[in-house]
């Protein structure tokens, strides 16, 4: 019960943070539109922000509400989207760039210059794979679609590893692709550039600015990425109704038996829009305090690694000779993997607990263990004290 009711708190974390994001991009292409922070374009304030935020969510939730097979579709196109999208961008961004870095800037250069007080080459490499680790969160969407899916025990693990393996490959040749044009990180950061400090916007922008005089291709690679974004956000939805969906099958939720209806096309509408609604409320945050929020969505990485690596504690240690694998499984090596798998999240969790910027101040300071302290004591008390008592495990809907 521990690891689902973490991992619930963890994706709507997430689908905060990816539609948030969407709604910084959204309004960057605005101002890009308008002139640019330079040429007096439209900055959007937070409270437009958030309404872009409440929009997209909305969006997502309508998507989200249809029939299993148009649901499907829309995966699909998310797919092909973001797949040729990624590699039209990692062609042309280099291609368009006037000028291009060299390849030992690439491979071999460390930002000490950051403003952000950390000259060591070791720490930013470190703080680096945060990015990295949450690039690759949500690969569990295969997990929480697996009753929807054809033969599912098979299918889901096969829809893991592939969903990893494709993003490892694109995602790096993309990482590529972009650092190749860039050449003057402090300009990209700089809060007064026409993005307002948004790095790769600015990137996209000038590279076609710097070549045609305008910056209106950069617009379309980036409203192209924003489209991604999109896709991105509707998937974690999906994730967080399925989620919510089987945690209050099995009774672990407040007003379960209302999270836990399907409509005529099978679809857990309640727990949809419930999924929409927290998501909303939680982004409410970065209207009172940055810090607050920042310290909320940061925890959306390093809470769902630790909910993946629980489960898997367990199997390799209390279950070891007692666990059953289905037909998908590693063999003799399950054990062995398992033991890195968990050992690695052991070692992220202390690294993304490490300050991210110096001095340490109120407004610096890395909230996350905090925060996933604070819920794992929430988590542990209502074990101890109520679910114990009742909690029995995931109920079944098929025969042994």
């Amino acid at each position: 019960m521990g690891t689902l009711c973490l991992m619930d708190n963890w994706l709507w974390a997430v689908t905060t943070s990816v539609d948030y994001s969407l709604a910084q991009v959204i309004s960057v292409i605005i101002l890009f539109s308008t002139g640019g922070k330079n040429g007096g374009g439209y900055e959007a304030s937070k409270y437009v922000v958030i309404g872009f935020h409440g929009a997209i969510l909305l969006l997502h939730a309508i998507i989200n509400s249809l029939p299993i097979t148009l649901l499907s579709f829309f995966g699909q196109l998310a797919a092909a989207w973001n797949l040729v999208g990624v590699f039209v961008l990692m062609i042309l961004i280099p291609t368009v760039a006037t000028e291009r870095a060299s390849a030992k800037f690439v491979f071999t250069h460390f930002n000490t210059d950051n403003g952000e007080g950390i000259n060591s080459k070791i720490y930013i490499f470190v703080l680096g794979l945060l990015m990295s680790q949450y690039t690759l969160v949500g690969y569990d969407a295969s997990a929480h679609m697996t009753e929807e899916t054809k033969s599912a025990d098979k299918n889901g693990p096969r829809g893991i590893i592939s969903s990893i393996g494709i993003s490892v490959i694109v995602g790096w040749g993309y990482i590529l692709g972009i650092t190749f044009a860039v050449t003057n990180i402090s300009d990209l950061l700089d809060e007064n550039n026409d993005a307002g400090g948004y790095a790769i916007a600015e990137i996209f922008y000038q590279v076609f600015k710097s070549r045609y005089g305008t910056g209106v291709g950069g617009i379309i690679c980036l409203g192209v990425v924003a489209v991604a974004i999109f896709f991105c956000g509707m998937s974690s939805v999906t994730s967080n109704s399925r989620m919510a969906y089987a945690f209050s099958r099995d009774g672990a939720m407040p007003f379960s038996s209302v999270w836990h209806k399907v409509n005529n096309q099978e679809v857990p509408i309640n727990a949809v829009w419930l999924s929409a609604f927290i998501s909303f409320c939680m982004a409410l945050t970065s209207l009172g305090s940055s810090v607050a929020f920042q310290a909320m969505v940061s925890i959306a990485t390093i809470g769902l690694y630790i909910a993946y690596a629980l489960p898997i504690f367990f199997r390799v240690t209390l279950a070891r000779k007692s666990f059953i694998p289905g037909p998908f499984n590693l063999g003799r090596y399950g054990i062995l993997v398992g033991w890195i798998a968990v050992l690695w999240v052991a070692t992220i969790s202390v690294l993304f607990s490490l300050p991210v910027s110096y001095p340490i101040t109120n407004e610096t300071l890395n909230y996350t263990p905090v925060a996933v302290g604070c819920l794992f004591i929430l988590v542990i008390t209502s074990w101890i004290f109520s679910a114990r008592h009742w909690f029995r495990g995931p109920i079944t809907n098929i025969d042994a």
